[in-house]
Parts: C-alpha cells; sequence; structure tokens
C-alpha cells in the first residue's frame, strides 16, 4: 500500500475546505444567543433572523441558552463542529469584558472563535432621579470631586456593561464613587428612581421611555454620535468627558476551525442583511445605532481593539466572578 505524503494529504484536506465551502449551506444553521428571550441580543438575532435565512436559502435557527455571563453558549459553540452550522451571537461581554471578570475563562474568545461580522451596537445612558440634585453632567462630576466616594451608583450585576461604564467615567474624570450592585437592570433603575443612589448607567432602549415620561433624568448617553431615541441629550463627550465613548456590541462568531470560505459566506450575507434600510429603521427604532460594514478580519481587529479597552478596566474596577 502506498503511503500519502503529509503535503497530499494537506491538499486533500483543502480541496474538501473549498468543496464544503462551495456548498454551504446545505441545511439549516443554529444562532445560539446568550440572554434569555426578549434580551437585546435576542431581539438582534430574531430581526435578522428571517432575511439571513433567506439570503443563505437554509433556515436559520435561533436558540437561548442564557446564564453564567454568556458562558453556557460561549462554550457550547466552542465545542460545536468547526462547519459554518454553529454560530453564536457575540457581544462585549462575551469577548472583551469576561477575559477580566474571570481568572479562569473556560475559553479563549479569539483562539478558540473566528469573528463572523459585527451587527449592530448601542448605547448605554447616563441617568439621575428627576428632582434630585444634578441636572448636568458637569454638576454630577463636580459633586463626585467634592465628595470622594460618597456618592453611589447602581448596576444590574458585577462586571456589566452598567458598572463597567460607571467606572470608566471615575477613571476619565479621576473620581470616585460607591457601586451598589443590584440583581438586575430592572432593580438598577429603580433604585435610581427611587433614590437609593445617585446615579446609574443603563442600555438607552430599557430607559428611554421612563425618561420621556419625567420618571428619570438623562444627563448624557455613552455613543459616539446622539441616540436616535433620546436626540435632546448630549453624548457624554459633548457633556464635557472628552474620550468617553461606549457602545454595547454584538456580532456573529463561529468556532475555530471553520474554513474561510464558510466564514467569507456567512459575512457576505451577513453584511447584506445590515444594510437593508427597512432593517436599520426598525432596528434604530429598538436603539440600536452603530451599524458597521466590516470583513471578518476588520471584525477582529474591532474584537482586539474592545478587549484592549474592557479588560483593563474590568481589572482596575475589581469585578471578578472567579
Amino acid at each position: 500500500m502506498k503511503k500519502i505524503s503529509g503535503v497530499c494529504l494537506a491538499a486533500l484536506a483543502g480541496c474538501a475546505f473549498s468543496a464544503h465551502a462551495d456548498t454551504f449551506p446545505s441545511h439549516p444553521i443554529t444562532l445560539e444567543v446568550p440572554l434569555a428571550a426578549g434580551s437585546t441580543a435576542d431581539i438582534l438575532a430574531r430581526a435578522i433572523q428571517p432575511e439571513l435565512s433567506r439570503l443563505l436559502g437554509q433556515s436559520v435557527v435561533v436558540e437561548n441558552k442564557a446564564g453564567g455571563s454568556g458562558l453556557i453558549a460561549m462554550q457550547y459553540v466552542q465545542r460545536s463542529a468547526p462547519d459554518g452550522y454553529t454560530l453564536v451571537m457575540g457581544s462585549n461581554t462575551t469577548w472583551a469584558i469576561n477575559k477580566g471578570l474571570f481568572k479562569s475563562l473556560p475559553y479563549d474568545p479569539q483562539k478558540d472563535f473566528k469573528p463572523v461580522a459585527y451587527l449592530a451596537g448601542g448605547s448605554n445612558v447616563l441617568i439621575v432621579k428627576p428632582d434630585g440634585k444634578y441636572d448636568t453632567l458637569a454638576s454630577l462630576v463636580a459633586a463626585l470631586k467634592a465628595q470622594p466616594n460618597r456618592l453611589t451608583f447602581s448596576s444590574g450585576g458585577n462586571g456589566t456593561t452598567h458598572h463597567l461604564s460607571a467606572e470608566y467615567l471615575k477613571a476619565l474624570t479621576g473620581t470616585h464613587a460607591m457601586h451598589v450592585p443590584y440583581r438586575g437592570a430592572p432593580q438598577g433603575v429603580t433604585a435610581v428612581m427611587a433614590g437609593e443612589v445617585d446615579f446609574g448607567f443603563y442600555n438607552t432602549p430599557s430607559v428611554s421611555g421612563l425618561v420621556k415620561e419625567g420618571r428619570l433624568k438623562a444627563l448624557a448617553t455613552t455613543g459616539e454620535a446622539r441616540s436616535p431615541l433620546l436626540p435632546d441629550v448630549p453624548t457624554m463627550i459633548q457633556a464635557g468627558v472628552p474620550g468617553y465613548v461606549i457602545s454595547v456590541d454584538f456580532g456573529l462568531l463561529a468556532p475555530a476551525g471553520t474554513p474561510d470560505g464558510v466564514i467569507a459566506r456567512l459575512n457576505q450575507a451577513a453584511r447584506a442583511v445590515m444594510k437593508d434600510p427597512a432593517l436599520r429603521q426598525k432596528l434604530q427604532a429598538q436603539g440600536y445605532e452603530v451599524f458597521q460594514d466590516d470583513t471578518p478580519a476588520q471584525f477582529g481587529e474591532f474584537i482586539q481593539a474592545d478587549i484592549d479597552k474592557w479588560v483593563p478596566l474590568v481589572k482596575k474596577s475589581g469585578a471578578a466572578i472567579d
């Protein structure tokens, strides 16, 4: 029996990958969402699902695997076959924040996954009690400087973007405040309304209605541009904190080892979906503000920049899960 050289085996493997990419997809694709139904990530996944299915010629099935700060879904996809048929809706939390939050993260967001496509992002908003002491961001920062560690802020939990948005404000302004984590975002928002804490940062879509009703006051949003949900509210930069930009971002990831041709096919379809004007208008009405037409490589660079930004911030905050 003749031996097959390593070069020949590599060539055969390459041909197999090429053939797979040419016929992909040939059966339904599963998109895992690390958060519960009705979450920001879930809403986005279900918004893109119909058109993504149409463009790929196969059903895209959205499944929710919530829990463990995204670990359940991420590990499930990490262990899945690298063939493009199991994807995950990644976010700042799963590809960046968790690297700083867990001492022993059971997956590597860069080594164990391939970036597919950036999808969309939104902002947080700095909120205070409407009849409280603070009318502007400048007045809040002045109070933080005058009373170190006397003011308090709420969050939906340690290591959330709510928590870290406040830590970023502290870092950029050289101020100090006490963190009061709650069981979830709704409880943290209620604490601001009730005056139990002085301020908080929460997802703009989740609190914009309360701001419009006068039950909360918005001092600034965290995006590069003003939120279409709160067009009269300045950004953090406009309100006086240079360099302050935080967005809550989402994108598709696949298991490491997925053929480049399959990644390219998925990226092409996802980018086409996100360019649809009707879908963008629908998503903007739901609070998604950031849209980037990224190749897989550009999305990978975005993830690296996000890691460089979030991990030091998480470590400086002292937030930890294990």
